[in-house]
């Protein structure tokens, strides 16, 4: 008993460490968008990530090469398409509210599960979808259920992806280690980075000043503030995702799974503390909708799915 709940513990530390770093550094992706693209950013912290686990790949004996490289490649490009949602919406939205609709994610995995795979959706688990849906409802606000802004449901799509992707993960790349699938997650990150420059230099667009000209700018001449906290974004990632994938090797992932949700009222604090950010109470009863979704979703079943973690 004393040795499950000491890897308890350790596993909730983990991944308030997972949270409070990636709460942080995503609260900077907007100095970032003042100075650079969303593709320019993509294609330097993939770089910058890239040399960080060359460094550390033989000192750790990281085993980066892919067993079924298609399917970690196709996997990647899932979750890579998700995080170029979720990086453009945060030039524009709270941390908070976009992090809020990457962890509706579980409720769509049980939709796939059910309208692809077949898969039922069993007990509480028809509970939760409902609640997770009435709290993305409020989450997003009075603009978005409008039609006014096709802004704020970015982080929902931003979600059904990250849905697919980690179906992709338990279906496609059951074997692979948790460094090949990082690894592969920023390759293509840096693939798209690469593209969208190349697509930008080739036929470049009106490009608004500042952060409102994230997704339209394309390849600039860095500044030092976009060198810096590009980095900070590349090391905080993988410290993070180095945290998350430690404390579901240490701990039962349903326990995990809700433990993660710490990511939203980290995501706040944040943005209070950084920038002066609060949240409306409606929001706020939102986001603790959709963690109670979390919880009843992750409560041990006949049928396990899988769980939304930002890898």
């Amino acid at each position: 008993m004393t040795d499950t709940t000491n890897r308890t513990l350790a596993a909730f530390g983990a991944v308030l460490i997972y949270a409070s770093v990636i709460a942080y550094t995503d609260n900077y992706v907007r100095v970032i968008a003042r100075d650079a693209g969303l593709w320019q950013f993509h294609a330097t912290r993939t770089a910058m990530a890239f040399a960080i686990l060359a460094l550390v790949a033989l000192p750790l004996s990281l085993k980066l090469w892919p067993k079924r490289p298609r399917a970690v490649m196709a996997r990647s490009a899932i979750h890579g398409a998700a995080m170029v949602i979720y990086f453009g919406a945060l030039a524009f939205l709270p941390v908070a509210q976009v992090a809020a609709g990457l962890f509706t994610a579980p409720i769509f995995v049980l939709l796939i599960q059910r309208f692809a795979y077949g898969r039922p959706i069993l007990g509480l688990q028809i509970l939760a979808v409902v609640v997770g849906f009435v709290g993305v409802v409020l989450v997003l606000g009075p603009e978005a259920l409008s039609g006014a802004t096709f802004a704020a449901l970015l982080p929902v799509i931003s979600g059904a992806l990250y849905a697919m992707g980690n179906i992709a993960t338990r279906e496609w790349c059951e074997g692979e280690t948790p460094e090949t699938i990082v690894a592969g997650f920023f390759g293509m990150l840096g693939v798209i980075g690469l593209v969208g420059m190349a697509v930008l230099w080739a036929f470049p667009m009106e490009v608004p000043v500042g952060p409102e000209g994230f997704l339209q700018r394309g390849p600039v001449w860095p500044t030092g503030e976009f060198m810096w906290w590009t980095f900070v974004q590349a090391a905080g990632s993988l410290l993070g995702v180095g945290m998350i994938v430690k404390a579901y090797q240490i701990a039962e992932a349903s326990r995990v799974s809700v433990f993660e949700y710490v990511i939203l009222p980290a995501s706040a604090a944040w943005g209070f503390f950084l920038w002066g950010e609060t949240l409306t109470w409606i929001a706020v009863a939102g986001m603790a909708l959709i963690v109670l979704a979390g919880v009843l979703i992750a409560r041990p079943q006949r049928v396990q799915p899988p769980i939304a973690s930002r890898q």
